[in-house]
């Protein structure tokens, strides 16, 4: 928090720097920063579901707004945004700039949009109007241009309370589940007029309005052709809104905001460093980078925070508290990544689940913690994997304390996907059988914990429970609890219990302990698969078992079938019309043959061809699927960006290695796409990898020395570069199957069970 009450003084600082600068300006271009490779429109069009958006806002703030319109292609926008509360989903407020009375609802077109990470700037309503943004992590500032001779009105709607005195407005809107967000905003202007909108109109007699379409606004004196609006957002009161603003934006000076953001932006930017002649590939790191900084965000404000999961103000104790975290998605590669970068961040984060935890009364840790508390998406509980990790690589985190939230949240919390509720039926077959029952075709749903339309999805819940219950076996090991570990390690084996060796997929079984039949393992399990898997088909769930990649080598009957299997992966035909696949599987896109880049459970698939002695088929697949899906364009990202998940393997990728297993301190190599990587980590300290020759086509790893020694691992291990090192990698353009290619030299995994 001491960042943000210096923020202040920095922003005066860099103001005189930058006056300064520009008294000394010549002709030469100025070098690129990171910040200056990021192209929010990346993605702005969705393949199929929903698009990534241009998200301005400052590293994991609270703080962040992006156009308020469908996605790039929409027409109009509806007005200005102040603050979006969830990722992706849902704005508070709205400012609307007015040219003359009657003051209406209306969407605008706008032109000439400018958006950075720091920065915004339309002009809408056939460029009558041009408004600019700059945000803090609190606050934000507006300046909005009207054309001479038109009336200057700038209205404030909400879906709650507005009230307007003055220059001065206040707003409130409910979130839901008891959150409310508080609105306090400031004209350098003083309008001539403002009070809440009737009928068009500003009533002057009236200052406040409420309900659904509440309206108050300013209207400033004829010839107003600027209006400056500087405002504060909080979670606490009106009155900490006000404070946020008074401490982070000072003056009504825009550019010095927008410039301190800038070079907040490029701190945070700056850990990860690349040299290299392919731009667009930089650009893609940036961008893919910046993305993983959308979420969570920090909710303390002046050492204080309001909590959804009990709905009350705490303090903080000096660490900030992190919310709207979707751990599904993120706990794959945004975690590590972090992890690896901003360790005393993850542990802030991490503590902040713990937090929850208790605060909900239960114990359980989060799934998927937001501004209004967890709302429990998606299957299996993987905060505990994203703590393992943490534990494992030499984390500052309460082990004791994470362990029992975490085991409390698997045995004691149901299962059952997008449920919140107590463990039941399936929750104790589970304990009973190892293995979550599947139903067979016109079975009735007998466990009214099991979702109407996300279904019991047994081979997903079967298997991401296994993995986290590896994860459970590793905290309790570190604590000494040798009975739970072994009990825990044991439950994470239960992947082999839905293992089919006729077909080498893993199969729902229903249950009395028989196989589904008949069964199509692209297809069956209804929409987005979810009567068996999980919004992606049997295909993608066939790699599922990232703790014990040995093991389910062994299951296929060796290497040589495993990596056929793997290759046919990415070569089987899809065996419908796109039309007709998608419509039941829009989650499955990016395909290459039924591996889907788009989706989550499908990051770490590439990688696989590591274990089984072929690390050259990794680095085809990871060049492939970077160069083929992720790309400086407005499709440039196959599904959805769930704040951070995907791209954090792109970032990871791009640079060369990936965590196939959180909980474990192994990295798999990859391809990495640059000739020399810097990763700053904390301390002052370096790991960096020299890819001599890499380009396009020189992909492949001709040999390698890990800290000047030579490395035939297609991996290395946390220890090896937490206090720095440097990875030496020569590339080239065809493979050498002899490195890496031991099997003795393959990652670790959980281990071989008999």
């Amino acid at each position: 928090m001491e960042k943000f009450r210096k923020r202040s003084n920095l922003i005066m600082a860099l103001a005189v720097a930058a006056i300064a600068v520009t008294s000394c300006q010549h002709s030469a271009s100025p070098a690129k920063e990171p910040v200056d490779y990021v192209n929010p429109y990346i993605g702005n069009i969705s393949h199929l579901l929903v698009p990534t958006f241009p998200t301005v806002q400052l590293p994991n703030s609270l703080l962040r707004i992006y156009p308020q319109r469908g996605d790039y292609t929409s027409e109009y926008v509806k007005g200005l945004p102040i603050i979006v509360t969830h990722h992706r989903e849902r704005s508070a407020f709205n400012l609307t700039p007015v040219r003359s009375l009657p003051i209406e609802a209306k969407a605008y077109n706008y032109d000439n949009e400018v958006v950075r990470p720091y920065y915004y700037r339309t002009d809408l309503d056939d460029n009558q109007i041009s408004a600019e943004f700059a945000p803090s992590h609190q606050s934000a500032i507006y300046s909005i241009d009207f054309c001479p001779g038109d009336d200057a009105i700038i209205a404030i709607n909400t879906k709650g309370s507005a009230q307007c005195q003055g220059n001065m407005v206040t707003a409130t809107q409910d979130l839901g589940n008891n959150t409310r967000i508080y609105l306090y905003m400031e004209s350098e202007n003083e309008p001539v007029e403002s009070g809440a909108v009737e009928n068009g109109n500003i009533n002057p007699q009236k200052g406040d309005a409420q309900g659904e379409q509440a309206c108050v606004a300013m209207r400033f004196a004829p010839g107003t052709e600027k209006v400056n609006l500087r405002y504060g957002v909080s979670l606490i009161s009106t009155e900490q809104a006000k404070k946020n603003l008074e401490r982070e934006i000072p003056t009504y000076d825009l550019k010095a905001v927008a410039d301190a953001g800038r070079e907040e932006w490029n701190q945070a930017l700056s850990h990860i460093q690349v040299e290299g002649n392919d731009e667009d590939a930089k650009t893609m790191l940036y961008t893919s980078y910046y993305r993983t900084f959308e979420r969570p965000i920090c909710i303390s404000e002046d050492g204080c925070y309001f909590s959804a999961f009990d709905g009350t103000v705490h303090d903080d104790g000096g660490k900030p508290f992190y919310t709207d975290d979707w751990i599904w998605d993120t706990y794959r590669a945004a975690h590590p990544l972090r992890l690896l970068t901003e360790p005393e961040k993850e542990e802030h984060i991490i503590n902040s689940y713990l937090e929850m935890a208790d605060q909900m009364g239960n114990g359980w840790m989060p799934t998927f913690p937001e501004i209004t508390g967890d709302s429990r998406r998606m299957n299996s509980n993987h905060a505990v994997a994203t703590v393992a990790d943490a534990m494992a690589k030499g984390l500052n985190i309460d082990t004791l304390r994470a362990y029992e939230a975490c085991r409390k949240a698997i045995t004691e919390k149901t299962l059952a996907p997008w449920s919140s509720t107590p463990s039941g039926y399936i929750d104790e077959y589970y304990k009973e059988h190892g293995y979550i029952p599947a139903l067979q075709e016109g079975e009735p749903e007998t466990d009214p914990n099991v979702n109407a339309f996300e279904k019991r999805q047994p081979i997903a819940v079967t298997l991401g429970t296994s993995y986290d219950d590896w994860c459970l076996s590793r905290l309790a090991a570190a604590l000494g609890k040798t009975d739970d570990a072994d009990y825990f390690f044991q439950c994470g084996c239960n992947y082999r219990n839905v293992f089919n060796p006729d077909t080498e997929f893993f199969h729902p079984k229903d249950k009395n302990g028989n196989w589904i039949e008949p069964f199509d393992y692209r297809y069956s399990g209804g929409m987005g698969a979810r009567e068996y898997y999980g919004e992606n088909n049997g295909w993608v769930y066939r790699w599922d078992v990232p703790h014990n990649v040995a093991d389910l080598i062994k299951l296929m009957g060796g290497p040589e079938k495993f990596v056929a299997n793997l290759d046919q992966t990415f070569s089987e035909p899809l065996g419908k019309s796109k039309y007709a696949f998608y419509s039941q599987l829009p989650d499955h896109t990016g395909n290459v043959g039924q591996f889907s880049m788009a989706n989550e459970p499908s990051l770490h698939v590439p990688y696989l061809y590591n274990y089984a002695g072929k690390p050259w088929k990794t680095q085809k697949r990871i060049r492939q699927m970077l160069d083929t899906w992720f790309r400086n364009d407005l499709m440039g990202i196959p599904g959805d960006e769930d704040g951070g998940g995907m791209s954090a393997f792109v970032v990871l990728s791009q640079l060369g290695f990936y965590p196939v297993t959180p909980g474990m301190t192994a990295y798999n190599i990859g391809s990495p796409m640059f000739e020399d990587t810097k990763i700053k980590l904390p301390g002052g300290k370096v790991f960096e990898i020299r890819a001599h020759n890499a380009s396009k086509e020189n992909k492949y790893i001709q040999s390698a020395t890990l800290n000047g020694e030579e490395w035939t691992k297609p991996w290395f291990d946390h220890n090896d570069i937490k206090d720095g090192g440097l990875l030496t990698l020569e590339m080239g353009r065809k493979p050498n199957p002899k490195w890496g290619a031991s099997l003795n030299d393959a990652p670790p995994s959980a281990g071989i069970i008999r």
